[in-house]
């Protein structure tokens, strides 16, 4: 296959179609514009030895490979003008639809889910270390992490901070699964981090008294937690009056074939569908600022709310 000056539609819809009889594995090759030869705007009309062409850019043909649930491989060069693309069409594999026997271990070492290490995507670093900033990590005292897992959320603070400011803040992880926990201990086993191995349904139970900062990424949202209560009971009962801040981390992404795709997916629906993902996170910035916190919003496959108290003014 060879593109010209095919319009993006007309594009999408031949791979579309050639795609959907690929095996998972299977590869595509196709020719294109080069990028590198010149224009700026997706569709802007380029005219090379009187043959006209549709630019576009490496990130529209990254995008387009995401939404056909392929990887991009690495481009080749063609005869001039074009490049050769190759997609390769994503494995099956997905933690959201396995079963393991034991609940507890859903998540642990042997799970697809423990091959992830979201802070290696840009897209996922870049707003979890904007928020950090937003709550001035550096100032806290003491840190929850609700569904800690390997511990990729406190290792980013470690390498974050200097090394005497990280030491003096008081680190608590708890996760369901008891291998993942290990592992974190492993990994951050200095004497200011504490580690659990416990529902977090059961907080009270474990008099861990409260925190100037929770953090939680995709946690609240499985199905075991009631999100809106539980929010509520963590705001009320294990979150600072004054200093306190929140870091929540949304999904609005899936994990198939070691990729992470953009778009929450919802029961019953074929197609990524927002609804749930935008309920849960309105209640939560309406409920926040409702308790004097300044609510923020960021990112792109994971939504970032990041909330601080907003410190009264003092007449002088």
């Amino acid at each position: 296959m060879k593109f010209t000056n095919q319009t993006m539609q007309e594009i999408f819809a031949e791979l579309h179609q050639e795609i959907r009889s690929l095996q998972p594995g299977d590869v595509i090759s196709f020719d294109v514009l080069d990028p590198d030869e010149g224009g700026r705007y997706a569709g802007e009309k380029i005219v090379i030895e009187e043959r006209e062409y549709f630019y576009h850019g490496y990130k529209s043909w990254a995008d387009l490979a995401q939404l056909l649930h392929c990887k991009m491989l690495t481009p080749h060069s063609s005869s001039y003008p074009f490049i050769t693309l190759h997609f390769e069409k994503l494995q099956r594999d997905t933690f959201h639809t396995t079963d393991n026997e034991d609940k507890k271990e859903k998540y642990g070492t042997d799970s697809l889910f423990f091959n992830i290490n979201k802070m290696e995507e840009p897209a996922f670093l870049y707003y979890y270390l904007q928020a950090l900033n937003n709550v001035k990590v550096a100032e806290k005292n003491r840190i929850l992490n609700l569904g800690i897992n390997r511990g990729d959320e406190f290792l980013a603070i470690k390498a974050h901070l200097d090394d005497a400011v990280y030491k003096k803040i008081n680190l608590v992880g708890i996760d369901h699964s008891q291998s993942a926990i290990t592992y974190a201990k492993s990994l951050l086993p200095e004497e200011n981090v504490e580690l659990y191995a416990e529902d977090i349904n059961a907080l009270e139970s474990l008099n861990l008294g409260s925190f100037d900062l929770i953090i939680s990424i995709g946690t609240l949202q499985s199905p075991s937690i009631n999100f809106k209560p539980f929010l509520m009971e963590l705001v009320q009962n294990f979150l600072e009056k004054e200093q306190g801040a929140m870091i929540l981390g949304f999904p609005n992404c899936r994990w198939i074939g070691g990729e992470m795709l953009y778009g929450a997916k919802a029961p019953n629906y074929a197609m990524s569908e927002l609804s749930l993902l935008f309920n849960d996170v309105i209640f939560a910035k309406k409920y926040l600022q409702q308790h004097k916190f300044r609510v923020t919003l960021t990112g792109k496959e994971y939504i970032f709310l990041t909330a601080t108290k907003i410190t009264p003014k003092t007449n002088r």
